[in-house]
């Protein structure tokens, strides 16, 4: 019996060693990283819940950049794999961008409000410094588009609203990662709208044309200006209220023709 299992055992190996060959002597030019977009989130919460929400929660993070000082740049998931943090999104087109992103969450408390109004918890200095050096490091090594590192409420403007105002995306562009309208362009470009401001349908193509998923309906219903707010809060911090404007109109308009 032992005789006849040693048989099969060495018959079955030939017949392995028979099979199909794996040639790899043809390689196609024909492919792009899985990373094509870097998503930026604050956690609302401390860093030990941010750790715990983050590892065995039901969302996940590539990174997470502490509130310690100096913060401390957890790596949580691989960058080959998929991190949970993303959800219901689209940007470009492209939707579900869990699958096709790096996501950074920076342990930052987001707002609270008060009887005089929302006010927002700023990001340290050393937290900006780690997010910008993580940045560089992902965009060289991934060959990020400056237009795919966005926030959360970028992508998920209906339901979102992180990174937040205070997040300094102006400082992320003289950086070289993130685009950012001409002053100069601008203010001659708003000079020219303040006397006659574009259609909702504009802002509607103008939006999508940039990135975000707008709805075409002709009118300024809510949806419409919850993605209008997502990009002033990212492009104009200092008024976010989803209402139409020539500043707003100006710098849309501006980014989309340095495309």
């Amino acid at each position: 019996m032992k005789f006849l299992s040693l048989v099969l055992s060495l018959l079955v190996l030939a017949g392995c060693a028979s099979g199909p060959r794996i040639d790899t002597s043809h390689p196609s030019v024909n492919y792009d990283n899985r990373v094509q977009f870097v998503v930026i989130h604050y956690t609302n919460a401390s860093l030990e819940r941010s750790l715990a929400l983050l590892t065995h929660g039901e969302v996940s993070s590539h990174y997470l950049i502490g509130d310690n000082n100096p913060p401390t740049i957890y790596k949580l998931v691989d960058e080959n794999l998929r991190a949970w943090h993303a959800g219901e999104s689209e940007w470009q087109g492209r939707t579900w961008l869990n699958s096709s992103s790096i996501g950074i969450e920076i342990v930052n408390p987001g707002f609270r409000d008060t009887p005089t109004g929302r006010l927002w918890y700023p990001y340290t200095e050393g937290q900006i410094k780690a997010l910008i050096v993580l940045l560089k490091d992902i965009s060289k090594r991934n060959n990020i588009d400056p237009r795919n590192i966005i926030g959360h409420s970028d992508i998920a403007p209906l339901r979102k609203l992180d990174p937040g105002p205070l997040l300094p995306w102006k400082r992320l562009a003289d950086e070289g990662l993130v685009i950012w309208p001409d002053a100069q362009a601008v203010a001659r470009q708003q000079a020219l709208f303040a006397a006659q401001l574009p259609s909702i349908t504009w802002f509607q193509v103008e939006l999508a044309r940039l990135g975000y998923a707008t709805p075409q309906t002709g009118e300024l219903d809510v949806s419409t200006r919850h993605v209008l707010a997502a990009f002033q809060m990212h492009y104009r911090p200092s008024r976010f209220d989803g209402t139409p404007d020539a500043e707003s109109a100006a710098i849309l308009q501006v980014l989309n023709q340095t495309k």
